[in-house]
């Protein structure tokens, strides 16, 4: 029987997404009509486990009329919604693509901040789950104003009540977050130099790097996202590289949620700590292979998968 999950994204977004000719200042742009997708790191996870099977329930605070788009995006793409209805208006980001070109432009806007009262209310709704779920995933960046240990405080009260926790941010909330100790973490190499205190990291060293953070209790399992050279899978036993697919990338929006995705759906199935890393490279892979927001494929994601188990 697969585990219960629960996703957490405490900044989600809107992705409003279209493409035009050239990009250039000062003229008004004729650009194609626009798309609208449901965006923020645990939606996107949410969405991905979807398209692999596997069921979740995508809790997010929701703001505005910006805010029920979102709600009813997931909903008619068959993802389970648990809002929190919040003031403000969720944020809205624009993503363009230059078609000349091929290069892509991302305008990421702040969101909206959450009072204390109600983030309050999100943490009890939360810790008041029952059952509580055996998984949880924490993905995606701070609302303004909201302070990294708010994040910290989710871990631990997760983990009190036995769910193996997964976490995928950056900057301060994930500085705060690995204090507490997590089940999963992802970081790309960048994330990766600032938990283990230098300025920079090269690829070779990731799995070292990674080998401290288990060492010191920060994760019991860390996956190095490095992008298209693929991704280090490092547990206190065990260190292993996964190249990645070569593939023709049309966009990397997304790529690192659907990476989370395909290693929760195997982690939910209770497979092998390598299989759940090949699937994540996988997804991550085949969501490069989609223009725009779109995530990824089940079919390029699982042939992908058994490429990488050859």
């Amino acid at each position: 029987m697969s585990k219960s999950i629960i996703t957490i994204t405490l900044n989600p977004t809107v992705d409003k997404s279209s493409s035009v000719d050239r990009i250039t200042p000062e003229r008004k742009l004729r650009c194609e009509p626009p798309n609208f997708e449901p965006g923020g790191g645990g939606i996107n996870v949410s969405r991905g486990l979807l398209r692999l099977g596997i069921h979740s329930n995508a809790f997010f605070p929701s703001a505005g009329r910006t805010g029920k788009l979102l709600e009813e995006l997931l909903r008619k793409e068959g993802v389970s919604v648990t809002p929190w209805e919040v003031s403000g208006e969720t944020r809205e980001n624009f993503i363009v693509v230059e078609s000349s070109t091929n290069q892509q432009y991302r305008f990421g806007m702040p969101g909206t901040e959450i009072p204390g009262t109600e983030a309050d209310e999100i943490f009890k709704s939360i810790t008041g789950l029952s059952p509580f779920p055996d998984v949880v995933v924490i993905s995606g960046s701070m609302p303004p104003g909201m302070e990294p240990s708010y994040l910290r405080k989710i871990v631990r009260a997760a983990k009190e009540r036995n769910a193996r926790v997964v976490v995928d941010t950056s900057g301060d909330a994930l500085t705060e977050v690995v204090k507490e100790g997590v089940f999963l973490l992802k970081p790309n190499i960048g994330e990766l130099a600032r938990l283990t205190g230098v300025d920079s990291l090269d690829n070779d060293s990731a799995d070292e790097a990674a080998k401290e953070l288990i060492d010191s209790g920060k994760a019991e399992v860390v996956v190095v996202s490095m992008g298209p050279q693929g991704a280090y899978l490092v547990t206190k036993d065990l260190k292993e590289y996964i190249p990645a697919p070569a593939v023709k990338k049309l966009s990397t929006v997304g790529a690192g949620d659907s990476m989370v995705a395909g290693m929760v759906s195997v982690l939910a199935n209770e497979g092998s700590f390598i299989d759940m890393a090949k699937m994540g490279v996988a997804c991550g892979s085949a969501a490069t292979m989609n223009p725009g927001t779109g995530l990824f494929k089940k079919q390029d994601a699982e042939r992908l998968f058994e490429w990488l188990r050859k």
